[in-house]
């Protein structure tokens, strides 16, 4: 028996030695195969026909290791429409295999920053890496039209030097930036058709987020399944008419009770700007119960919370997160992580899960 243990440390040894001793050309086949896979992936491709939901954030202003700022990736017939970009949210697509060139157009919620400041981002990988002629699309309420000029500007130099690093073959000119495509849904009215074409609508509905205005949400149709996006919001029956049974409702979620802890820590330490920041955000967001109650106001067949407020760094946290959500929506619900995808087939009723990251 001893002889077999001093056999079975040798052999450690040995291996740890091998490992030490290879470490450049094992390394140097490691990083080769990494590549190989990772250039030959096609996620986008690969999807059957249907709308496919990849959440690439799924966090707020507020500091979250695990989330990037709020995105949400719509892909239908290989063609890639983003609602709302924060920050980080563009790697992430890169690392759940989602090429930002795919990306037919940018659709704005609102303008509130950690909506908006992925944007620079994902003009330059739409447009480099993408080989893209023409700007990006950036449908979004009246009022976008300064924010993409301005970032068209900002980002001009950088152009120039992509262009003459790479040449005009490479980085085609006509391909830099954005382009607003404003819209605004007429009074009286509650939704407004922003997209149609190839069989895909893209309808936007009025949300409440005020003293943000405008603010709205958006709501994709195709082929007889269909996904809802709230948009930041007060609990509203508008969001719960748009879903209307829709398959998908991605909802953004603050929960109160949490934010007001925090408000009242904040509050003992003397922290008087912070307290009031997060009693304020406490009357403009919807708490994960009234998002359950949209749900079955709406009917929608599955629920799916995201923009998380406040951060959950342990999993722990998560049922207290979601305490009473359960007894508002009996159909099932998910709490939104980065890098999860959901695919709604064509001409069915499944919703089928996986995760990107």
């Amino acid at each position: 028996m001893k002889k077999l243990g001093i056999a079975l440390l040798l052999m450690v040894l040995l291996v740890v030695g091998a490992g030490l001793l290879f470490r450049e050309p094992i390394g140097e086949r490691l990083f080769a195969r990494a590549v190989e896979t990772g250039v030959a992936r096609d996620v986008i491709g690969d999807l059957p026909d249907g709308i496919h939901v990849a959440l690439c954030g799924t966090g707020s202003p507020l500091p979250d290791p695990s989330r990037a700022g709020p995105c949400s990736a719509v892909i239908i017939d290989g063609k890639m429409f983003i609602v709302d970009i924060g920050g980080g949210a563009v790697r992430n697509l890169g690392l759940m295999g989602l090429a930002p060139g795919a990306t037919e157009a940018l659709l704005l919620t609102h303008f509130h920053s950690d909506h908006i400041d992925g944007m620079g981002e994902l003009m330059l990988q739409r447009w480099a890496a993408g080989g893209r002629d023409a700007p990006l699309p950036v449908i979004a309420p009246e009022g976008v039209e300064p924010i993409v000029d301005g970032l068209n500007a900002a980002y001009a130099a950088d152009a120039t030097y992509r262009i003459a690093h790479h040449g005009e073959a490479t980085i085609l000119p006509g391909g830099f930036g954005a382009v607003a495509r404003p819209f605004a849904i007429p009074a009286g009215q509650e939704q407004m058709l922003v997209y149609d074409r190839g069989g895909i609508r893209i309808t936007a509905f009025a949300v409440d987020h005020k003293p943000i205005a405008p603010a709205v949400g958006y709501r994709f149709d195709y082929k007889g399944r269909s996904v809802v996006f709230s948009g930041d919001t007060v609990k509203l029956p508008s969001t719960a008419r748009a879903c209307n049974g829709c398959d998908l409702l991605v909802h953004e979620a603050l929960n109160a009770e949490m934010v007001g802890t925090m408000e009242r820590e904040f509050a003992k330490a003397g922290r008087k700007r912070l307290e009031k920041i997060m009693a304020d955000i406490q009357n403009y967001h919807t708490t994960p119960v009234e998002a359950a109650e949209v749900a079955t106001d709406g009917k929608a067949k599955m629920l799916v919370l995201s923009h998380i407020v406040p951060a959950l760094p342990l999993s722990y946290l998560e049922a207290y997160y979601m305490k009473g959500v359960g007894d508002a929506f009996d159909g099932p619900v998910v709490l939104g992580q980065d890098g999860m995808l959901f695919s709604l087939p064509a001409n069915k009723n499944s919703v089928e899960q996986a995760d990107l990251l």
